[in-house]
């Protein structure tokens, strides 16, 4: 078993390092606010660290699961960052959702001081991460990744290399793209059918089993019919990521109308005073407009 730290322990990060420690690896923690770090330190055992430097001290690999670009090359490259911890031959991996470019940029400043890189960004939202069921997209070199792979296993049910550095995180943009465009149109299913005075459930019930079906369907439909929309990745979140899907679009010529207008209907929920709500909510967008 591996010595490892991992820094952040958010809503994903925390049952992902759970299964880490589980497995019988070594886990040193590092959380900006320690409370959190304390609670898992008495839930899971391990041990935890106040700064990312001295979390990484000693481990073979750092993963991490933060908040966005800037976030990540504060953990990374501030004077009590991961890499002024990390030996040479270590491995950083990234489960944050981030830019192409910072993932790169990283990847280069993390070579130079013989730390290899790999991006790996997850889906499958909170109850994948807690059940230990996440896809993971990666990229790097290969070496690294069969490394990477062996300890990623504790927490996923499928993890991939999708090609050199940054090749992970832009398949996490395809699966955004996805998600954005299959969320509002199952919104506007349920908005229709009860518009219609149809019941939703039944009809679910039928059209799942069809062409319409989907995961987004299937595992969200009735907690949107109920008005709950506490379950999962929150609509901040999902615009952060959105803008990056749309930021990379424009360098690479690819055409996203459908993710920019839902994006912009992501906004409207902020609006609403809905930013923490999960991304099913765009239903009550719907529902407010009349």
């Amino acid at each position: 078993m591996a010595k490892l730290a991992f820094l952040g322990l958010g809503v994903m990060g925390y049952p992902m390092a759970g299964h880490l420690q589980a497995a019988g690896h070594d886990v040193t923690v590092y959380n900006r606010t320690t409370a959190k770090a304390e609670k898992w330190v008495g839930q899971h055992g391990g041990a935890l660290r106040v700064t990312p430097r001295e979390a990484a001290e000693g481990a073979s690999m750092v993963m991490s699961c933060v908040g966005n670009d800037d976030d990540l090359r504060a953990v990374c490259l501030e004077d009590d960052g991961a890499f002024a911890g990390m030996a040479e031959g270590s491995i950083f991996v990234d489960h944050t959702t981030v830019s192409a470019a910072v993932t790169r940029e990283l990847h280069d400043v993390a070579a130079s001081k013989g730390i290899a890189f790999v991006d790996a960004p997850v889906s499958g939202g909170q109850a994948g991460a807690e059940n230990g069921q996440l896809s993971v997209m990666c990229g790097g070199a290969q070496e690294s990744y069969d490394a990477a792979e062996k300890v990623i296993d504790s927490y996923a049910k499928l993890c991939r290399r999708l090609g050199d550095s940054g090749a992970g995180q832009m398949t996490k943009m395809c699966n955004q793209i996805a998600i954005a465009g299959l969320v509002q149109g199952l919104s506007e299913a349920l908005h229709f059918a009860q518009k219609a005075g149809l019941d939703g459930r039944a009809v679910v019930e039928v059209i799942s089993q069809g062409a319409a079906g989907s995961w987004q369907m299937s595992n969200r439909y009735e907690t949107m019919l109920d008005d709950h929309f506490d379950h999962g990745f929150a609509v901040d979140w999902m615009r952060k990521d959105l803008g990056i899907c749309l930021s990379t679009a424009n360098e690479n010529g690819a055409s996203l109308p459908v993710t920019a207008l839902v994006d912009q209907f992501y906004k409207d929920v902020q609006k609403l005073g809905g930013g923490r709500w999960d991304t099913s909510s765009l239903l009550k967008r719907l529902q407010a407009m009349g």
